[in-house]
């Protein structure tokens, strides 16, 4: 009995798969004239210059929308401050930064960025945020963090970052590596839907034409199981529905995790 219902769940998903395939194929049809810039060499250095434009419109938009829960995500962070009461934070994948508003004012801050061109987007928002103290901007991948010591800051902040890191898990150990004993990595991330919904089916359709153009960025990603199994002491996460125009990119975890 249960082979043959092992079975019939086979022919139920194949052709759902065969559906998926198709339409990707499709999607890529669409996207045809960026497949050729890429075959020149073109694309890239289209695609990580105007990518801080759309996403300086994408980060206001969902800021707009999330700005409650980010107050939320962020309220505790005044508890990991040094003796001094100084908090040294570092932000992985600042582009152009909407986090500057719900920092406490004593923060002492590096950025990193792999892409230099959100520099420029970074100093217009340090000029409007005069409350923060910026150390440095650093152009490095979030599995790499050379410049940044060992047990050398309070918190870390990726926020719509880990969805386009090629090694997850290698970029939590960073995080591990740089954050002081009982210091906080704060996360608010698009992630992978439940995968019977039809959210999940899209996100499964787009997934391939999205990362081409969105720099990397998947939609698949299942960022959760990543940070309960990569050795955090305590972990706080939640799964919410984001308002979001896009229902591809509307399941999100947020929440912090301590050393």
């Amino acid at each position: 009995m249960e082979e043959e219902s092992s079975w019939k769940g086979f022919f139920f998903l194949r052709p759902t798969m065969m559906l998926v395939l198709i339409l990707q194929h499709c999607m890529k049809i669409l996207i045809l004239p960026i497949y050729v810039l890429a075959y020149f060499g073109l694309w890239d250095p289209i695609c990580k210059k105007n990518l801080p434009i759309f996403h300086e419109e994408f980060s206001k938009n969902c800021n707009k929308t999330m700005h409650k829960e980010k107050e939320m995500l962020f309220k505790n962070m005044q508890g990991f401050t040094d003796p001094l009461g100084k908090l040294h934070l570092l932000e992985i994948g600042v582009g152009p930064d909407t986090n500057f508003q719900v920092y406490p004012s004593n923060s002492c801050m590096t950025y990193m960025d792999y892409n230099p061109n959100f520099q420029n987007f970074l100093l217009e928002s340090m000029a409007q945020n005069t409350h923060l103290h910026i150390k440095n901007f650093v152009v490095a991948s979030a599995e790499n963090l050379p410049s940044v010591s060992n047990n050398s800051v309070d918190v870390v902040v990726c926020t719509l970052v880990l969805c386009s890191v090629n090694n997850l898990r290698a970029a939590l150990k960073e995080i591990l590596r740089v954050l002081k004993p009982g210091g906080a990595f704060y996360f608010m991330e698009h992630v992978a839907a439940d995968r019977s919904t039809w959210t999940y089916f899209w996100q499964q359709v787009c997934d391939p034409t999205w990362r081409y153009v969105g720099d990397g960025c998947s939609l698949l990603k299942e960022t959760w199981k990543d940070l309960e199994n990569v050795g955090f002491s305590k972990l706080n996460l939640q799964h919410i529905i984001g308002p979001l125009f896009l229902s591809i990119v509307r399941p999100h975890v947020y929440g912090y995790a301590v050393k």
